[in-house]
Formats: structure tokens, C-alpha cells, sequence
């Protein structure tokens, strides 16, 4: 089996949630919910915090946990990540799990690396569930996938894809930003220039597709919520509250 290694970037500087990785959810920094809960899935073997703050990594310490500092220059979460990446060698298999989704959970981490696990070997790996509904899916901050016959992606977009589909036909899914790499490549892909569509749609994942590599996409059956604001983080703790929610998951 290949070596798995979950790198989870923990930016401090949020323009619009400033000091984010330590925001309280339930009394717990939200760094701790996605550390705990990527931790007790059991899917990697091994989990660290990539940040580039002091107070984020005393943090991460204080837990148990294992923080590695990354260069303050890292212009995306993937840079952070790969930057990190680099510091273990032995990882063949390195998966961005995002800092800012407190409730990921084991299936959708056990359905991101899966095909690397039965002998597969993408490029990338991503995840995406169905649609909740008509607003939703025609909303840009939801992103839209489609995929080809062997649950490769065809493209991501902010629009709605294909044209004139509806958030129940099941053509298209609401990508969640989970991303795995085979490790070469995710070094290969902080190199690689970005790209039109890319730019166009401030997606990074279409640079891989418009160069050519291949991203699996695997459905899962419901989606995570990012906290990116004060009001998603509100709502992260009225979810947490109301679902009786652990860090442990």
C-alpha cells in the first residue's frame, strides 16, 4: 500500500476571518476539529498542520498534534502543502485536507484516497456530492464538476454545467475542495504556470486539466460546510450545537 501523508494548512492571516485556524467551534479551535477528526479516520499514516505562525503551531503542539512551519511566501494552500510535503520524503500519497472544514469527515477522506488504495494512480483526486438544491447549483460559489465515463473530471466551473441541466439530473456535482496527490505531481503542479481557465474561473485545479493531468472525482453523500466569514463560522457552531458534533467525529 502506498505511504499516506494528510498535510492540513493553517493560514493566520484570513482577510476575512483573521486568526481562523483558532477560531472557537464548540470551545475548540477549528485547527483541532480537522486535525481530531482527519486523525481518527484512520485513513492516513500520518497527519500534520502546515502553517506559518508561531501561535497557530504552539497550538497544534499543545494538542499532541504535529505542526510543521512553511514558508511565509506560500501564495496558495497548495503551495503550503507541497512545501511541507517536502519535508517527508517517504510520502507517496499527500492529501490536502482543508483547514477551514471543521466537519470533514472519514468518507469523504477514505473516498479521496481510495483509488490510489486499489492500485489507481490519478494525477489528483478530489471529491463531490449531489446538489441540495435549484439555488444552490446555479449559485457561483458552489462549484460545479463534471466527469467522464471512467469518474475522471472533464471540467469545474462557477457557472452551471452542462448547459441547461438542473441540480438533480446528476450530470454535474458540487465539488468539495479535498484534494490528494500522487506526491511528484503535486510538486510538479506548484510549478506548473497557471493557466487561462484557471484565471478565468479562480479555480486552481483547472491548471492540471489544461495541462493535460487527470483528476478522479468519487461522490460522496453529503457535503462539509467551509467557515471562510463570522457568519459561516456562527453557523459552524449553531451545526455543532444542534448535531451534538466532536472534534473526534
Amino acid at each position: 500500500m502506498p505511504s499516506t501523508l494528510a498535510v492540513i494548512p493553517a493560514r493566520h492571516a484570513s482577510s476575512r476571518l483573521p486568526a481562523k485556524p483558532l477560531a472557537l467551534i464548540a470551545g475548540r479551535p477549528m485547527v483541532e476539529w480537522v486535525l481530531r477528526r482527519t486523525e481518527s479516520s484512520g485513513v492516513f499514516d500520518r497527519v500534520v498542520v502546515a502553517t506559518d505562525h508561531d501561535e497557530i503551531a504552539a497550538v497544534v503542539d499543545r494538542l499532541g498534534g504535529q505542526a510543521v512551519m512553511t514558508s511565509a511566501d506560500c501564495q496558495t494552500g497548495t503551495d503550503r502543502v507541497a512545501d511541507a510535503a517536502r519535508q517527508f520524503p517517504d510520502a507517496e500519497i499527500v492529501a490536502n485536507v482543508q483547514g477551514d472544514q471543521p466537519f470533514v469527515d472519514p468518507e469523504m477522506l477514505r473516498a479521496l484516497v481510495a483509488p490510489y488504495l486499489a492500485g489507481d494512480s490519478p494525477d489528483m483526486t478530489t471529491v463531490a456530492t449531489r446538489f441540495g438544491d435549484q439555488a444552490q447549483f446555479e449559485g457561483p460559489s458552489a462549484v460545479k464538476v463534471i466527469r467522464d465515463a471512467q469518474q475522471n473530471a472533464i471540467y469545474f466551473s462557477r457557472s452551471v454545467i452542462p448547459h441547461g441541466s438542473t441540480f438533480d439530473s446528476g450530470e454535474s456535482l458540487h465539488h468539495l475542495g479535498l484534494y490528494a496527490f500522487r506526491e511528484p505531481f503535486l510538486q510538479e503542479f506548484c510549478q506548473l504556470p497557471q493557466t487561462p481557465l484557471e484565471l478565468r474561473e479562480s479555480l486552481e485545479q483547472l491548471r492540471a486539466l489544461e495541462h493535460g493531468r487527470s483528476i478522479r472525482v468519487t461522490e460522496v453523500t453529503r457535503p462539509v460546510i467551509e467557515v471562510n466569514t463570522a457568519e459561516e463560522l456562527e453557523l459552524a457552531n449553531t451545526i455543532a450545537a444542534r448535531d451534538g458534533l466532536s472534534v473526534d467525529a
